[in-house]
């Protein structure tokens, strides 16, 4: 067996045991994803998950995670997306939605553009920051992961609620912590925040949360 036939079947076999259900079409596009990945960050520097395992059990675990509050066809905007996660990977397990990526850092948006279209996904990648997009366009939903703490992120959108529909954020440990900062700053007066999810990745065993906030006059997501 080949090296690729060998990735491929290793790639297929974490995803199956992660419980994602995945076309074959999907499988070769998530693992063309992951070379041009590992090829640029080559280069610059996109992500730390290396290997097939990390990559299946962090990236895709928390792509899937974030997935599944993700209403059909909405815009989705990915922001500081960095090399693509969740964005590529929502792009690819569900082409129904219309998913925009920002990065403010040029050469990772360039680089990003560059990847999109090698892996043949309809997610247009914008040089901006997210809050920028926002003063022009809205989302009903904002996906943030490994971008900021929470404090931070709420006073990067606190003046453009009315474009979001809601933030669905992926957190670590410290969310606690992150919401005890936010509350104490008065970023949290007028929003709500709710956990929706939580699991542990098995390669480090730490807790993970799908946190989502919204503001009172945002349309409430069907339940």
């Amino acid at each position: 067996m080949t090296d690729f036939n060998s990735e491929i079947e290793s790639l297929r076999t974490a995803i199956a045991e992660l419980g994602l259900a995945c076309s074959e079409d999907q499988i070769l596009q998530i693992d063309c994803y992951r070379r041009e990945l590992l090829e640029w960050n080559k280069k610059i520097n996109l992500t730390r998950h290396l290997t097939i395992e990390q990559f299946v059990d962090r990236d895709v675990r928390d792509t899937m995670m974030l997935n599944q509050f993700l209403e059909p066809r909405g815009r989705i905007l990915d922001v500081g997306t960095g090399g693509g996660v969740p964005g590529v990977l929502l792009s690819i397990l569900r082409p129904d939605l219309q998913i925009s990526l920002s990065e403010s850092v040029a050469k990772r948006a360039n680089v990003l553009e560059k990847i999109v279209a090698t892996v043949g996904v309809s997610s247009r990648t914008i040089h901006a920051r997210a809050e920028d997009i926002l003063a022009a366009e809205s989302f009903d939903v904002l996906t943030v992961r490994a971008v900021a703490r929470l404090q931070k992120v709420l006073t990067w959108f606190s003046p453009h609620w009315s474009a979001i529909g809601q933030l669905l954020l992926v957190k670590g440990p410290a969310w606690v912590e992150e919401r005890l900062e936010a509350r104490e700053a008065g970023l949290l007066k007028d929003l709500e925040l709710r956990r929706l999810a939580r699991y542990s990745p098995a390669n480090s065993g730490a807790e993970c949360v799908v946190l989502r906030v919204r503001h009172p006059s945002s349309q409430p997501p069907p339940q």
